[in-house]
């Protein structure tokens, strides 16, 4: 994001996960299995899921919402074996259901035809996730009744329940003020502190390396741009 008419603009960058959508589903498994960063993996993908659908997207997104209002994570763990092509990982598991519950059957019918149920049910017991919701993790964060709605259908165990992307659109959420806006930060005055930005521009010279250091400061708020030389 950044200043005059690309202030504001979110943008998707990283495409190191990123897969190609096909109609008819390819199978994963003539893709590389390892898709999207751990801590935004569906559920599905982590009882191996043989396909790749929207769904999984709408998930990670859920994930992104939630870190815009709590400030976390919602579903950091340790990840080592990132790339392990093996798709069931018990920390990201665990940490799903202590944030989430054990989904119910009722809740997520299909979850017996995963392949890695079996895995599931040799690792896992419901009874130690009994306390645990969505409901009470957004109590805990202060999250507004609005909010809080909406990000209950992104993050919804079941793929087939989970909430579509053009649903999601027109969800009440995006209906009320403030309304959507290109600029994110329209309206708004943010002021934030200077910013240091260093950069290689010289070869070095006698052992030491020479660089330029650029501070900037955001056009609504106090301060003028400076350069720096330092070597």
């Amino acid at each position: 994001m950044g200043e005059g008419p690309e202030r504001g603009r979110v943008k998707i960058a990283d495409m190191g996960f990123a897969r190609l959508f096909n109609s008819p589903l390819k199978p994963l498994a003539d893709l590389d299995p390892v898709v999207v960063t751990f801590w935004y993996r569906a559920p599905e993908l982590l009882l191996g899921a043989r396909h790749y659908t929207k769904a999984i997207d709408i998930w990670a997104i859920g994930c992104i919402f939630a870190e815009l209002l709590t400030s976390e994570p919602i579903f950091h763990c340790r990840q080592e074996d990132i790339k392990t092509s093996n798709p069931f990982h018990h920390d990201q598991l665990d940490r799903i259901f202590s944030v989430m519950g054990f989904p119910a059957d009722k809740d997520w019918e299909d979850i017996r035809k995963m392949p890695e149920y079996p895995t599931l049910q040799k690792d896992f017991r419901r009874t130690t996730y009994a306390n645990s919701s969505l409901i009470k993790y957004m109590e805990k964060h202060k999250v507004k009744p609005d909010s809080k709605v909406f990000l209950l259908k992104l993050l919804t165990m079941d793929p087939t329940k989970r909430i579509t992307s053009e649903q999601a659109l027109q969800d009440p959420y995006f209906q009320e003020d403030p309304l959507p806006t290109l600029d994110v930060f329209a309206g708004c005055q943010i002021p934030y502190p200077k910013r240091e930005f260093l950069n290689e521009d010289e070869p070095e010279e006698k052992g030491d390396k020479v660089y330029s250091a650029q501070y900037t400061s955001h056009p609504e708020s106090e301060g003028d741009k400076r350069e720096l030389r330092e070597g």
